[in-house]
C-alpha cells in the first residue's frame, strides 16, 4: 500500500490556513517528499508525519514556493537524529541551488546526495517506489513525477516444486530475495497490478501526463485557476486550470483526481466543485493535510 498526504495546497505564497503545495508519500515506513516551499516543515508536523524517514526529496523546479522551505527542513531532520543520506532529485541546477542554501545551514549530521536529472527526465528508485521524472511545460526546467509500487505474483507452491526449489528457500524467495541459485520468479506467478500516482503542478496540460498517468490510482494536479476567464492567464503563466486538470484525469482514465496549487486569488476553491465534477466526477477539491491509503486490488 501507499500512504499519500497532500500537506499543502497553495501556490505562489502561503496563506492563513493554507500551506504551500507539497506531497508526502510513504510506503513500508520510508517516505518521499515532493517540493518544499516556505512552511513545509510546519505542515508536516501539523499532519503528524515523521521527518526522520524521508529518504528522498523530489523537486519539480526551483521557484521559491517549491524550494524555500528546504533549509529549515534539513535542520529539523538532523535534529530528529537522522544520519543516513538523503537523496535529492531535480532539474539541472539542483546542486547550485541547494549548495546556496547550505551556506546558511552549516554542517548536517547526514549527507545530501544530488541527482540532476536530464531534460527528458529519468527513472529511479526512491523509498521503495519506482519514480519517473517527466518534463513539464512551465517556461523553465520543470518535472512532474509518476510514482509506482509494483506487486509480485502470488506464491505458487506447484511452480516451486516443478522448479526443484528446496522448501527451506521458499520464504526468502517469496520476499523477493534471490537465494541458493534460485530467483523469486521460480516460486511466484505472474506479476499483479500495482499502484501508481501522478503529481503535476506548475505546467500546462501536456500529452505526457496522459501517457504516464494512464489508469493511475490517483492524479494530483494543479488547479491554479477555476474561473473560465482566467484561461488566458493560465496560458500566459504556464499553469493549468481546474477544468484542464479534470479533462486530463478523464482522458487518462484515472481513478481519482485531487486538485491543488490554488492561486492566492482563489480563497474558496470549493466554489468550483460542481462544474469541475461535471467533467470528472471523482474530483476532490483538496484541503491541507488530506490523506489517503492506496491499497492493492484483491
Amino acid at each position: 500500500m501507499i500512504d499519500v498526504t497532500l500537506i499543502g495546497t497553495g501556490g505562489m505564497m502561503p496563506l492563513p490556513g493554507r500551506f504551500l503545495t507539497s506531497l508526502y508519500v510513504r510506503t513500508n515506513g520510508r517516505a518521499v517528499l515532493i517540493d518544499c516551499g516556505e512552511g513545509t516543515q510546519t505542515a508536516i508536523r501539523t499532519a503528524s508525519l515523521r521527518f526522520k524517514c524521508i529518504d528522498a526529496i523530489l523537486l519539480t523546479h526551483f521557484h521559491a514556493d517549491h524550494v524555500s522551505g528546504l533549509p529549515g527542513l534539513f535542520l529539523t531532520i538532523g535534529n530528529e537524529g537522522r544520519t543516513e543520506p538523503i537523496h535529492l532529485y531535480g532539474p539541472t541546477g539542483l546542486t547550485r541551488v541547494i549548495s546556496a542554501f547550505l551556506t546558511i545551514i552549516g554542517e548536517l549530521p547526514y549527507d545530501l546526495i544530488f541527482h540532476e536529472l536530464p531534460h527528458e527526465g529519468a527513472r529511479f528508485e526512491a523509498a521503495n517506489l519506482s519514480v519517473t521524472a517527466v518534463s513539464a511545460e512551465h517556461g523553465m526546467p520543470c518535472f512532474f513525477y509518476h510514482l509506482a509500487l509494483s506487486r509480485p505474483g502470488k506464491f505458487d507452491p506447484a511452480r516451486a516444486r516443478q522448479n526443484g526449489v528446496p522448501l527451506s528457500l521458499w520464504g526468502q524467495l517469496q520476499k523477493g530475495e534471490a537465494v541458493g541459485g534460485f530467483a523469486p520468479s521460480d516460486v511466484l506467478g505472474p506479476a499483479r497490478r500495482g499502484l501508481s500516482l501522478l503529481y503535476a503542478t506548475d505546467t500546462r496540460p501536456v500529452d505526457k501526463i496522459l501517457q504516464y498517468g494512464k489508469d493511475a490510482d490517483l492524479f494530483i494536479l494543479e488547479g491554479m485557476f477555476g474561473e473560465a476567464e482566467k484561461q488566458a492567464r493560465a496560458i500566459e503563466t504556464n499553469h493549468m486550470t481546474m477544468q484542464e486538470a479534470a479533462k486530463l484525469a478523464l482522458n487518462a482514465n484515472a481513478k481519482e483526481l485531487w486538485l491543488t496549487h490554488y492561486s492566492p486569488a482563489t480563497p474558496h476553491p470549493e466554489e468550483f466543485e460542481e462544474p469541475i465534477k461535471s467533467i470528472f466526477e471523482n474530483t476532490v477539491i483538496s484541503i491541507d493535510g488530506q490523506s489517503k491509503t492506496l491499497t492493492f486490488e484483491e
